[in-house]
């Protein structure tokens, strides 16, 4: 295909290639009933910045997210073939358009088109028209290099291609997003976007034929025993049988590492997903301990359901084998019989391991729990307690631990070595009296010996893997509400609410209101905030005082987004939560809350101070931080530090004083770039001249500001 622009999507048809792509490509199972919002004609041609928001908001409409990429020049055939799904924008000298990549593979591509229809081509072919802008920069200077050096025509084009890759090859090529589900998406859906479902299938039909040429191996070398006589020929099947498993055994652990990998990525993406997700009042009344603990036994769920649940798939598969085998020898009916028997005595004694594993869980947890929140207030009990009561309590959990511990320890040696062992002397029980009255022949006593060894092989997987299964089966009762909160619906911005109001801003045009807030904490309780109503223009500063408890940061955490009201409406530059979403509505109003709500992580200054905005930081962004920290009166700290703005703080790096974090708070509000910059207390642990400074910061930068204080 010589050109690509007959098959491309415009502007105004990015809503459609994005519901078309993602539809053909499985992220999405029907495409949507409303109409998709098209592109805004006001906007001037070349404006990058909006058309990223567009696609990201069409996306996250479509409960898909788009993430916006890069990749170094020398790279970019490399990235094309990893990309898909995704959107490219070609620039042109007219028009820009774009290229909605479905899938891509060694040196093609597939191209879903403006008419619906799916065009192959090739990567080069969708470099080139990426990268024909940037090199035609430097085609005049390359053609006149070739023309002096005398280059022969035929060597040229190779030639050209080796000093663009020289001479662009750090350039970073930007109008690139990947289309891809939401990690709170459907979980199931998300698998079988990534073909999980053909990993486990191609690992159980490779451990399948696995047994089937071990249990034919088994049957030659048992035939040629039996008989007396080896010939050459058994012998060479037999070798050529056992070769053959090798390919098979290679399938198996491909499939499975490809399996664990990628389930395991999923899940924790889920899983920090959902974290991220966690209402502040949904944890607030949770501890440290009881934190640390959820993030501990989410580690165990995901180590041991990969290897339990792989496990136990071979255990089952195992099973099947020696059921079968074991109808094949002597007794037919009375050695499968006692080996149903087995299993289900098995998961018996499998039953009673969960139980006492599950009680001693609880109680390791609750231990943990408590002694991580003792260690984080130890100073309040060194001096609200008394010496010789500190470690009151804490033998008797320990005695408590040990014999909890004895109970599961004797249940996980019955589960790992006396089933395994038991069946052994069960089914030699089962073999004697055929073996002693010689009622069968010496090959079908033989053939039941291999199915009594091979049932005692599956048993010892299944307990393996009851165990792990049963670990992760009680951490999930710790996880689980991780996984289900990534489900949590969140309003996603509506396109219209990025077409710009050339009203605002306006002195005159409200900012914010807040119509009659009503807000409760619990069903049934007297409310904190009764026919609230607030007005905010653009450009004003707004003081507003109260006693403790009167419901001022009750207020402030409505106008961000934090909690929603009972009854009433807020609006920010017209558009509703619902509206705006909460990234939308975040990117309007920030906040900087009460210090022993905010927090330092243990990461550079820089880090702290940007959060919210993109990182790696650009060095403008860099130097705005450091500019605003000057003015706030951090100059001195950052001198003081080795590094400067990437020195790391918190409780390991460079500790800073309270006056220190109260100004860093300050800044990364500020940094923001928000309309509406909300102060709750932020300036009561500043002296009276740092507070001076402080002020004047905030007032030259602040945009809207609403400080929240006491009288």
């Amino acid at each position: 295909m010589n050109s690509l622009r007959s098959i491309s999507w415009s502007d105004h048809q990015l809503g459609e290639a994005i519901e078309a792509l993602s539809t053909r490509s499985g992220l999405i199972k029907h495409a949507l009933k409303s109409e998709v919002p098209a592109y805004p004609s006001e906007i001037s041609r070349g404006s990058s910045d909006f058309s990223g928001k567009w696609i990201a908001t069409i996306a996250s409409s479509l409960g898909i997210e788009a993430e916006e990429v890069d990749t170094a020049y020398s790279d970019i055939e490399q990235f094309i073939r990893k990309a898909s799904p995704a959107l490219i924008r070609i620039t042109d000298e007219k028009e820009d358009y774009y290229l909605a990549l479905l899938s891509s593979r060694n040196h093609s591509a597939s191209i879903l088109g403006s008419d619906r229809k799916i065009y192959r081509t090739t990567i080069s072919q969708i470099r080139n028209d990426l990268c024909r802008n940037l090199e035609g920069k430097y085609r005049n200077l390359i053609d006149h290099l070739m023309l002096k050096s005398e280059i022969p025509e035929k060597q040229r084009e190779k030639v050209r291609s080796g000093l663009n890759r020289e001479i662009l090859g750090p350039a970073r090529i930007h109008d690139c997003w990947i289309l891809r589900m939401s990690p709170g998406s459907n979980f199931w859906h998300q698998l079988m976007q990534k073909r999980m479902l053909n990993r486990i299938v191609s690992f159980s039909l490779a451990h399948v034929i696995l047994y089937i040429l071990l249990i034919v191996s088994w049957w030659l070398i048992g035939k040629s025993a039996l008989q007396g006589r080896f010939d050459p020929g058994i012998i060479l099947a037999w070798a050529l049988v056992l070769f053959s498993q090798i390919p098979f055994r290679l399938v198996a652990h491909y499939s499975q590492n490809l399996f664990t990998v990628e389930l395991g990525g999923t899940l924790k993406l889920r899983l920090l997903y959902g974290a991220l997700k966690f209402k502040p009042d949904d944890i607030r009344h949770q501890g440290s301990g009881k934190l640390l603990g959820r993030v501990m036994e989410s580690e165990a769920v995901e180590a041991l359901v990969l290897s339990g649940g792989l496990m136990g798939m071979v255990a089952i598969i195992e099973i099947i084998a020696a059921a079968w085998v074991l109808s094949l020898g002597v007794s037919s009916y009375v050695l499968p019989s006692l080996f149903g028997g087995w299993l289900v005595f098995s998961l018996w004694i499998g039953f009673f391991y969960f139980r006492r594993r599950d009680r001693w869980t609880q109680f390791r947890l609750k231990m943990t729990n408590n002694l991580v929140e003792k260690m984080i207030g130890h100073r309040t009990r060194l001096v609200q307690e008394l010496p010789e009561h500190i470690h009151d309590g804490e033998d008797q959990e320990i005695v408590n631990y040990l014999e909890l511990s004895h109970a599961i320890d004797n249940y996980a040696i019955i589960l790992s070595t006396l089933l395994t062992r038991g069946w052994l002397i069960l089914g030699i029980i089962g073999l004697a009296p055929a073996f002693i009255f010689t009622m069968s022949s010496s090959s079908a006593i033989a053939i039941t010996l291999g199915g009594i060894l091979l049932a005692s092989r599956a048993l010892h997987k299944l307990a393996t893997s009851f165990s792990q299964l049963t670990g992760a089966a009680i951490a999930w009762q710790q996880v689980s509400p991780l996984f289900f909160a990534a489900t949590h619906s969140d309003y996603a911005k509506s396109p219209e609410a990025l077409i710009p109001n050339p009203s605002l801003p306006n002195s005159k045009q409200p900012l914010l209101v807040a119509h009659d807030l009503v807000f409760k904490y619990r069903e049934g309780s007297l409310p904190v905030l009764d026919r609230c109503s607030l007005d905010i223009k653009h450009g004003e500063r707004i003081l507003l005082e109260g006693p403790s408890g009167c419901g001022k940061s009750t207020l402030v955490s409505l106008l961000v987004g934090i909690r929603h009201p009972s009854n009433g409406l807020i609006l920010i530059n017209g558009f509703d939560y619902q509206t705006l979403g909460r990234d939308g509505w975040c990117q309007h109003v920030v906040v900087a809350p009460q210090f022993h709500e905010n927090h330092i992580l243990t990461e550079t200054f820089a880090f702290n101070l940007l959060m919210g905005r993109g990182w790696p930081p650009l060095p403008a962004d860099l130097q705005q931080a450091e500019k605003l920290c000057h003015e706030l009166g951090l100059g001195d700290l950052l001198n003081r530090m080795p590094a400067g703005m990437m020195q790391m703080i918190g409780e390991t790096g460079w500790q800073l004083s309270h006056g220190e974090k109260s100004r860093l708070y300050i800044a990364r509000a500020l940094l923001q770039g928000a309309d509406l910059v909300i102060f709750d207390e932020s300036f009561a642990a500043l002296d009276p001249i740092t507070l001076q400074q402080a002020v004047k910061c905030v007032l030259n930068h602040a945009p809207t500001l609403l400080v929240i204080a006491h009288p």
